[in-house]
C-alpha cells in the first residue's frame, strides 16, 4: 500500500499514453457526431468517411507522444490534445465541405477553430509552470499545430481557392524535403519572427471561415498569410544550406 507522510500532497496516479489517447479517439468521433448533426442531410457513404477521418489526429498524437519514456501525459499535454480533439472534428467537417453538406463559413466552426487556436497559447506557460516542458512536449504542440493547421487549410480552400492548401502542406512537404536535403536536419535557433509568422496562419485561415469578413478580405489576409510562410520557410532553407555548406568546408582537409 502506498502511504504518504503527514502534510504532503497526496500521490497522483500517472496518466498513461494509452487510455488517454483512446479517449481521445473517442473525443473525436463525437465531436464528428455533432458535427454531423450540424449539417443538412448527409448520405451514408460521406458520414462514414467523415467518421473514419476524425480520429486521424489522435494517430499524429500517439507518434509523437510515443517517445516520453515513461509513457505518461502531462497536464500541459492534455491542453494541446485538445488541439488534436478539434482536429478531429474539423477534418470531419473539412470533409462534409467537401462532399457539399457542410457550409465552410459557419459560427459554430468558427467559434471551434477560435477555441482551439486560444488554446495553443496555454499549454506552454503551464509546461513550464509545472516543470513539464521538454524537447517532446515541444514536438507534440508542433505536431498538434501542424494537424490543425492543415484541416484549416482545407476548409479554407472551399473558400478562397485551393491554394490555400500550400499554408497546410508547407511543413509537410518540408519534412520530406528534409529525407533528401541532410541541411534541413540541422536543429533550428529560436526565431521569433518565426514563431509570429506560424501564429498569424491559424488565425488568418480563421477569418476564411468567419461569415462576419468578407470574402475579399479573407482572400487578401489568406494570400498574405501563405507569402509570410514562404518568407520564413525560405529563409529557414537558405539558414540551414548556408550552415550546411560552412560545416562541410570546415571540415574538408586544407
Amino acid at each position: 500500500m502506498t502511504t504518504t507522510r503527514p502534510g504532503s500532497p497526496p500521490l497522483r496516479r500517472p496518466r498513461r499514453v494509452g487510455p488517454v489517447l483512446a479517449l481521445l479517439a473517442l473525443g473525436q468521433l463525437g465531436a464528428a457526431t455533432v458535427i454531423l448533426l450540424l449539417a443538412a442531410p448527409v448520405p451514408v457513404p460521406l458520414a462514414a468517411l467523415a467518421l473514419l477521418i476524425a480520429p486521424a489526429p489522435a494517430l499524429v498524437a500517439a507518434a509523437t507522444l510515443h517517445p516520453r519514456a515513461p509513457g505518461e501525459v502531462t497536464g500541459a499535454d492534455l491542453l494541446t490534445l485538445l488541439r488534436h480533439l478539434a482536429a478531429g472534428a474539423l477534418a470531419a467537417a473539412a470533409v462534409l465541405t467537401l462532399g457539399g453538406a457542410l457550409e465552410a463559413r459557419s459560427w459554430p466552426l468558427a467559434v471551434l477553430i477560435a477555441a482551439a487556436l486560444a488554446s495553443d497559447a496555454l499549454d506552454g506557460p503551464v509546461a513550464r509552470r509545472t516543470g513539464t516542458a521538454g524537447p517532446v512536449g515541444a514536438r507534440i504542440d508542433m505536431e498538434a499545430d501542424a494537424a490543425l493547421v492543415l484541416v484549416l487549410s482545407v476548409l479554407a480552400a472551399t473558400v478562397v481557392g485551393p491554394w490555400a492548401l500550400a499554408i497546410g502542406l508547407m511543413r509537410y512537404a518540408y519534412v520530406a524535403a528534409s529525407s533528401v536535403r541532410p541541411a534541413l536536419r540541422r536543429e533550428l535557433g529560436f526565431s521569433q519572427l518565426r514563431r509570429v509568422i506560424g501564429g498569424l496562419q491559424g488565425v488568418a485561415l480563421l477569418t476564411a471561415v468567419v461569415p462576419a469578413v468578407p470574402m475579399r478580405m479573407a482572400t487578401v489576409v489568406v494570400g498574405f498569410a501563405l507569402g509570410l510562410l514562404i518568407f520564413s520557410f525560405g529563409r529557414d532553407v537558405l539558414t540551414l544550406e548556408r550552415a550546411e555548406a560552412a560545416a562541410r568546408e570546415g571540415s574538408s582537409p586544407r
